[in-house]
């Protein structure tokens, strides 16, 4: 039996090395995700766990004894000074706690693992003479030319005393922002998007013409040393700073600490906040702080033992394309979305992926039937970055658009000269776009009524026995009673696809929404008509607002309510009048009266007045006199960016608008100040390059308050 064993673990031993291997080159030489992350993880942890319980069928080539991949052809091989590790990983917090025990007592320095492409920076007598990625650990692709053109790298060390050869570690990556801006750039221009922000970078990296790498804003982040005989420090902190001292790119965001309770803190703290980052990080990195204990405790055949990997749940993973459907908007537009295996990723299970329109499909290059990859950051929507072209069999298909809605059949077709996006044009009949403005309108953001959430927008205007629908239009809304929601029995939606929940049998999910079983009142309709008769009383600009006029958000409507100070004095100026509104201009204002202009939006606007909802600002005098004129901030243009603790968004903008001010979305040079909160990203170094005024959150409460 145990030769049967054996003979069973050689065989998928060797798979596994095959395996690997083949996703190692796909990932290292050729710039390409066959699988993801964890998917890889998994197979290495299989393999090792084979090879403890079989130690014979451990060879000198397994990937748990090498590192990395072989060297591109393209570029000449340069070979290391001192081997480049790689690093093992744990998955929670126990495997961590049982690493800590076995590396001794700290203290422990805390960073973040960037996902980015390794590199090895060779200095002698101060001079940068060759720059080469990790490669196979101990001999690496010379890519000096390219990291030339990057700008944080420097040529020449700062400061003096510096050793005659040194060899310098680090991360090259995308940072957000700047891997976001360049998929804008890419998609504007018809070209597909990079799939991800680690390949990229190494691609870019990769260049055979170094101008195409200058054009890529590519970083480095420093994390170690290779050769330097006797460095004249005595832990890994100190060396960091050290580095910084000669001009190199390090990170602030390391910390020291002394217990096993405060890495797990650190890890926490990170993981809640990955997201709010100037660069995508896939984990920490712990590290034992004292060197002296780093060269005691050595190495595995391809690991330090002094380090160790806490990986995040993946955000990034493979997973098949099942279709491409469409769902309408508020405004009717008709936007693709991916129906995807579903597969766990962020800590959730995600089945649909947003696609936005017809050309970022096409943009992206992506066929139903592909493997894609697709990444979820948090709460926000999936996304699909691109496919995994490798991985085609043949069978895949391209994405047709439709030329008529799924929900109501009526045509889809452009709104205007020029327009990307195909509308359904059946904007009172077609019960999703009903749908969606309902639930618009209670959002928190609109007219804040709680208990009008999605599902109860789907069962107000798609019930199972449409004859009890109790709203035909949103002029309905203010007349609701509590005789119209007791009979309402309802699906329920999707909020992301608008497609029927299925209960255990696979059968739409359909529930008695606004009664209790016992037929009396549920709580939900009893609110939901306070919450109704409280919101005829919100402020002008949420009215508007709630009515979905296209491109009138939130800041176009604060700027119109607070010049004109009412509904009938908005609808009844001029497209000029309009436009010369502060942030409205002539689309918005096209808009505005093309809205107005349809018979049944203008019922909207009167049966909301006969039920008694408020339409104008009281004790407005009229276009141009709002009360606010002489605020505190009369004539400002302020932006407000970052984590802000004391207020949300729409507060700080409330504060500045009903105090004189505008609140402008972005930096130029007509803004007065900018109130910058925690992680405020490229806002900020604009004021900064700018030279505009940057305060904190206390200082605009302390001008707010006079």
């Amino acid at each position: 039996m145990s030769d049967l064993i054996l003979e069973a673990a050689k065989i998928r031993v060797a798979e596994l090395v095959d395996l690997i291997n083949q996703h190692r080159r796909a990932y290292y030489e050729g710039n390409t995700v066959l699988i993801s992350d964890a998917d890889y993880d998994a197979l290495l942890h299989e393999l090792e766990a084979l090879e403890r319980e079989h130690p014979e069928l451990i060879t000198g080539d397994s990937p748990t004894q090498t590192v990395g991949g072989s060297a591109n052809q393209t570029f000449s091989p340069v070979t290391h000074l001192d081997r480049m590790w790689s690093l093992d990983n744990v998955f929670s917090d126990d495997e961590m706690l049982a690493w800590l025990e076995k590396a001794g007592t700290g203290p422990f320095l805390c960073e973040l693992k960037i996902d980015g492409l390794a590199i090895n920076l060779r200095y002698e007598n101060s001079r940068l003479v060759s720059a080469a990625t990790r490669g196979d650990g101990v001999v690496g692709e010379d890519v000096t030319a390219n990291v030339l053109t990057i700008a944080s790298i420097p040529r020449v060390l700062a400061g003096d005393n510096h050793p005659a050869v040194v060899e310098i570690r680090g991360e090259i990556f995308f940072g957000v922002d700047d891997f976001a801006k360049l998929n804008e750039g890419l998609i504007a221009e018809g070209k597909a998007p990079f799939a991800n922000p680690r390949n990229s970078a190494s691609g870019s990296l990769r260049q055979k013409d170094a101008k195409v790498t200058a054009s890529r804003p590519l970083r480095m982040l420093v994390h170690g040393v290779g050769a330097w005989a006797d460095a004249p420090v005595a832990n890994q902190s100190d060396l960091y700073a050290l580095l910084k001292g000669w001009g190199l790119p390090t990170s602030d965001r390391y910390r020291v600490v002394e217990s096993a309770d405060q890495v797990l803190a650190y890890i926490r703290e990170f993981e809640a906040n990955r997201h709010k980052l100037e660069h995508e990080i896939d984990g920490v990195v712990v590290k034992v702080d004292q060197l002296a204990a780093q060269r005691d405790l050595g190495f595995t055949s391809r690991a330090p033992r002094w380090a160790i990997a806490y990986k995040y749940a993946p955000e990034q993973v493979n997973t098949k394309l099942l279709d491409i459907r469409i769902g309408i908007g508020r405004t009717g537009r008709a936007t693709p979305y991916a129906v995807v295996e579903p597969v766990k990723v962020a800590g959730s299970v995600v089945e649909f992926a947003t696609l936005h329109n017809q050309d970022v499909v096409k943009a992206k290059g992506v066929l139903i039937g592909d493997t894609i990859v697709l990444r979820k950051a948090g709460d926000v929507i999936p996304e699909i970055l691109g496919p995994v072209v490798e991985l085609r069999d043949g069978t895949e298909r391209a994405f047709v658009m439709p030329s008529v809605c799924p929900d109501c059949g009526s045509p889809l077709a452009p709104s205007s000269e020029g327009d990307v996006d195909l509308r359904c044009q059946n904007s009172k009949g077609c019960p999703a776009q009903l749908r969606e403005r309902v639930a618009y309108l209670g959002s928190r953001g609109v007219l804040d009524i709680e208990a009008l959430g999605y599902v109860a927008a789907c069962a107000l205007t798609q019930p199972v026995d449409l004859e009890t629908a109790p709203l035909k239009s949103e002029a309905d809304l203010f007349d609701l009673t509590l005789e119209q929601l007791l009979p309402i029995r309802a699906a329920v939606l999707d909020p992301d696809t608008g497609l029927p929940k299925l209960d255990d049998a696979g059968q739409p999910k359909i529930v008695d929404f606004f009664r209790k079983k016992d037929g009396s009142p549920a709580e939900v309709a009893l609110k939901l008509l306070k919450n109704l008769d409280e919101a005829k009383t919100k402020p002008l600009w949420r009215i508007l607002v709630s009515l979905s006029i296209r491109h009138v958000g939130p800041v176009a409507a604060r700027s119109l309510a607070s010049h004109f100070g009412s509904l009938d004095r908005i609808f009844a100026a001029s497209e000029a009048e309009l436009s010369e509104v502060d942030g409205v201009g002539a689309t918005l204002a096209q808009s505005i009266r093309e809205w107005i202009a349809v018979d049944w939006h203008r019922e909207i606007i009167e049966r909301w007045r006969a039920a008694g909802v408020q339409l104008e600002t009281p004790g407005h005098e009229g276009p141009g006199s709002a009360t606010n004129a002489g605020g505190v901030f009369a004539g400002m243009s302020i932006v407000a960016t970052g984590s802000l603790k004391s207020f949300t968004r729409e507060q700080i903008e409330e504060a500045i608008i009903s105090n004189g001010g505008k609140a402008a979305s972005s930096v130029s040079k007509k803004t007065s100040f900018v109130v910058a909160g925690e992680n405020a990203g490229s806002k900020l170094t604009k004021a900064e390059e700018l030279g505009i005024e940057v305060i904190t959150e206390e200082e605009f409460a302390r001008r707010l308050n006079g």
